[in-house]
């Protein structure tokens, strides 16, 4: 995965490995897990745990790996800030 973030003063350019991102989710403290439950309305909180998030990602695994190169995320401002997220 590809993260690129462009505005005026910064040019940000970040290379992620997709065994990175499962790896990262289990280390996250929980307490960020429970600021994420508090902030979400009712029927989708229950969606945000840490074994769901790591099963999810696990199913998407294969689906990542088959599209490496697709542009999920891109987004051009009018003052030029320019956002994309490249699997």
């Amino acid at each position: 995965m590809r993260i690129k973030i462009r505005t005026k003063g910064i040019w940000l350019f970040v290379p992620l490995p997709a065994g990175l991102v499962s790896f990262a989710v289990r280390r996250m403290p929980d307490r960020m897990f429970e600021e994420m439950y508090e902030k979400t309305p009712e029927p989708y909180n229950c969606l945000l745990t840490r074994d769901f998030i790591s099963m999810v990602l696990d199913e998407c695994m294969e689906f990542i790996r088959e599209n490496k190169g697709l542009e999920i995320i891109h987004v051009e401002a009018a003052d030029g800030t320019f956002v994309s997220v490249k699997l």
